[in-house]
């Protein structure tokens, strides 16, 4: 290094894997051995690593190995959908330690569900770890910097709420809330693709539509944080379906897991959730195949456009309707392979989500361990 390394700096080398031991500090940083050893002394005396087995020598007596401590702290995380929530305490390292899942209509407010989220948390911390950080993915679009919900036609009561000050009330750390295809994208990227591939398109099929983007390897929120929106973007043909935001044919309208529903009940089929459709995609009923394989096309419509603007390596489709039916899978696909470009389809996948509904709260607690351990961050906190 080209300059003294701080002690968060050291922290980055051992979490990396890259200094496992005193002396491959000194050797990776030029830092002498006091220097070392005053770095690694403040680290372990707040948590961050502990001293591991004795690592293999090379003559004499063999070297301590250190190692980032994942058991130091936990992050309270959620995943909020439209109708459900996941609720969990994270590690250090981001693995889920306990969860529960909640049926919770987001639209009765921030006044009721952050409360009951707060609850939650506190019955599952029951003396964890000292929490260093929270994480939160709302169904809403999230000014990111403040932690402000901007949803002024299809959430009215969390539109200008910001969160992170209510939080901070009963859990006094460091609060981050972003959109919760946002959350889920980071955590499909860092955990299945980071290491092959920097540019990826997660879009969320369920109660409702969005999408979450990553580039070179960050996630892409934009100026205010409403990149990603594709469940507002009209599709040709849809029918002249009034969304809920107040235009015609939003992709939203017409193939999410409510449009499925109305359009499946307006053809005489008795369906009350998606479970109802399942049976009959499984059962091979004609009718139902052929409205899910069109919400798939309208899908792919949309899809096809961001396709061509942000050039994924990957397009990965998540969210219960995404994981239920093929048809709709196959109607995506049908249409981006027509409509992208050669160039932009040439090695693109397309592919079902491997992580499934956990991602959510993958993608909460790296966001926060992400800010909460950086090299910064952790100079800062040791003063």
């Amino acid at each position: 290094m080209s300059r003294l390394a701080t002690t968060g700096e050291v922290l980055q080398l051992i979490r990396s894997g890259e200094a496992l031991t005193r002396a491959d500090i000194g050797r990776v940083t030029g830092l002498s051995r006091p220097a070392v050893a005053l770095r690694v002394s403040e680290l372990l005396g707040r948590g961050l690593i502990v001293e591991d087995a004795e690592g293999p020598s090379t003559g004499g007596r063999p070297p301590v190995r250190l190692r980032f401590n994942a058991a130091g702290g936990v992050v309270p995380v959620a995943s909020l959908g439209a109708s459900r929530t996941q609720i969990a305490i994270c590690d250090l390292a981001g693995d889920v330690l306990l969860r529960t899942d909640l049926d919770i209509d987001v639209e009765e407010g921030p006044d009721v569900v952050l409360p009951l989220l707060m609850d939650t948390w506190e019955k599952l911390l029951d003396g964890q770890a000292p929490v260093v950080g929270v994480g939160l993915g709302v169904p809403a679009t999230v000014e990111f910097a403040a932690g402000r919900t901007e949803s002024a036609r299809v959430m009215a009561s969390w539109t200008g709420v910001v969160i992170p000050p209510i939080i901070a009330e009963r859990f006094p750390v460091r609060v981050l809330v972003d959109n919760d295809v946002n959350v889920i994208a980071m955590g499909e990227h860092r955990v299945v693709y980071a290491s092959e591939l920097d540019d990826l398109l997660f879009v969320k099929i369920s109660t409702r539509i969005g999408a979450g983007v990553i580039s070179g390897g960050s996630i892409l929120r934009g100026a205010l944080g409403a990149a990603g929106e594709i469940g507002h973007i009209p599709v040709r043909d849809g029918g002249g379906v009034l969304c809920r935001c107040g235009n015609l044919d939003c992709v939203d309208s017409v193939a999410s897991g409510t449009a499925i529903l109305r359009d499946l009940r307006a053809k005489g089929r008795e369906v009350l959730t998606m479970a109802d459709v399942t049976a009959l995609v499984r059962a091979g009923d004609a009718e139902t195949m052929a409205v899910v394989r069109q919400a798939g096309r309208w899908l792919g419509e949309v899809i096809s456009g961001a396709v061509n603007l942000l050039n994924p390596a990957v397009v990965v489709l998540g969210g219960d309707i995404a994981e239920m039916f093929q048809p709709l899978v196959s109607g995506v696909r049908e249409v981006i392979y027509q409509r992208s470009t050669q160039l932009a389809t040439r090695s693109l996948r397309i592919e079902r989500s491997t992580l499934g509904p956990g991602a959510g709260l993958t993608g909460c607690a790296l966001m926060v361990l992400d800010h909460v351990l950086s090299a910064d961050a952790v100079d800062a906190a040791g003063g």
